[in-house]
């Protein structure tokens, strides 16, 4: 066996999930720093840097969106194919992963005129204004241009996850951050590109982690090798891909839906300052998140794998190790941002006005942010278990189905129209919570006792 891949049907599970789990979380966190570097640096550029970090704030639902699709067409591809390995069929895996890059190309030849030439209309449709749109406009255009790179990057780093080569999919993400993060300061201020450097620093960083990508594919060390023979899009493998692909879909589409929403909201009753000052708030949501994301793609091969080789007992145990771990780390997170509001949103907010408006903000907004641990766990289990309906009505509960509606109804109630607007989060969040905690039990056990019999 190749040294940087793990055996994923004998291996100790508590031993296999941390050795999937470490290097998949230093990746989601790591990809992380392509967003939050950014927006730290242009905070701070001289005289307009809370405004030029207003107006960059507003693209990041947009590229959310963008995101989305790279979900959509890889993310059910890739425990479909594990499964397919754990039954012993690596045709059939080397099949869907060549599908799916089909569908990124595809994704990406729709998306990127779209980003090109209706830049404005989007972000002011997202919540920009007169004095932000400008900046956010100059970063948004320079992004579209590595649409590509980054459906191909975070899409096919997937199946190196669900391989087992975690090693080789956290170097994916370390080398493409690592390069930003030297980058940006160069752009923005050596050569005083401003805005227009923090995207450009992004884009070309995202470009050599998808060379990393490709060339690991289609070379000595992978499994699943990348193919032309299985590129071409075949309804019977692609439309399963899809349907457990359209949950993460979701997830992320509807983070653009729900910026969108918050946005406009809070610039109507709290103008820029609020718009601003909730930019921060997503961004520490994206970085509780990101660790969860990443533990569950430590799970995924193991759940996925050992559900296709019908061995129930390694299944449960992978789901128990990861609910435990989530729930504290999720946990430790609420207690820190409870106790230490300032310190987070002063990551990204520079005015004392603005950090006062988003320390009193985040205490509500993530008020309950402890349960998402458990939620993620439940969730992301019954997608590496193939179950696309649950998995997608989980999905679209908190955010459509609850949040966005939550956002309009609770200031009709509320004297305080900011406060209801952010009460809409931790409303949600319990809501959604509860009902991902019964559903589960009851899906978890129809899936798993075919197998026992």
């Amino acid at each position: 066996m190749n040294r940087n891949q793990v055996d994923l049907a004998t291996t100790p599970v508590k031993k296999l999930f941390f050795t999937l789990s470490i290097p998949t979380i230093t990746a989601q966190i790591v990809n992380m720093l392509y967003n939050l570097v950014d927006r730290m640096y242009i905070s701070r550029i001289p005289d307009v840097g809370d405004i030029a970090f207003t107006g960059v704030s507003v693209c990041f639902p947009i590229i959310m969106f963008i995101t989305a699709f790279t979900y959509l067409a890889a993310s059910g591809g890739a425990p479909r194919a594990a499964i397919a390995q754990g039954r012993g069929n690596q045709a059939e895996a080397e099949q869907i992963m060549g599908n799916s890059f089909g569908l990124l190309l595809l994704f990406a030849a729709i998306l990127t005129p779209i980003l090109l030439f209706l830049t404005t209309p989007l972000l002011m449709a997202f919540g920009a204004s007169d004095q932000t749109v400008g900046y956010g406009a100059t970063y948004l255009s320079i992004y579209g241009l590595g649409t590509i790179s980054v459906q191909l990057t975070l899409g096919l780093n997937t199946f190196i996850t669900a391989q087992g080569f975690t090693r080789i999919s956290m170097k994916t993400v370390l080398i493409g951050a690592i390069l930003n993060i030297i980058l940006d300061p160069i752009f923005i201020f050596a050569l005083g590109l401003g805005v227009a450097g923090a995207a450009l620093a992004t884009i070309l960083s995202q470009t050599v982690s998808a060379l990393w990508v490709l060339r690991f594919l289609t070379g000595k060390q992978t499994k699943w090798h990348l193919r032309r023979s299985t590129m071409k899009l075949r309804k019977s493998v692609a439309l399963p891909s899809l349907a457990l692909g359209l949950s993460p879909f979701v997830m992320a589409s509807t983070e653009s839906l729900v910026a969108i929403n918050f946005n406009t909201s809070l610039l109507r009753y709290g103008g820029d300052i609020a718009v601003g000052a909730y930019g921060s708030m997503a961004s520490i949501m994206q970085m509780v998140m990101m660790p969860l994301q990443g533990l569950s793609q430590g799970a995924q091969p193991i759940a996925s794998f050992n559900y296709g080789a019908k061995n129930p007992d390694r299944v449960r145990q992978s789901f128990y190790l990861l609910r435990k771990v989530s729930v504290i780390f999720s946990l430790t997170i609420w207690v820190l941002v409870m106790l230490f509001p300032e310190v987070f949103v002063g990551i990204f907010l520079t005015t004392d006005e603005m950090i006062a408006y988003g320390a009193w903000g985040i205490r509500i907004y993530l008020g309950v942010i402890g349960l998402m641990g458990l939620q993620i766990a439940c969730q992301q289990t019954l997608m590496a278990l193939g179950d696309a309906k649950t998995s997608l009505f989980l999905a679209a509960l908190r955010k459509i189905i609850l949040l966005i509606p939550l956002i309009y109804i609770l200031p009709c109630f509320l004297a305080d129209k900011d406060f209801a607007v952010l009460l809409a989060a931790p409303v949600a969040d319990f809501l959604a919570f509860t009902t991902t905690f019964v559903v589960f039990h009851f899906r978890f056990k129809k899936l798993i006792s075919p197998l026992e019999k």
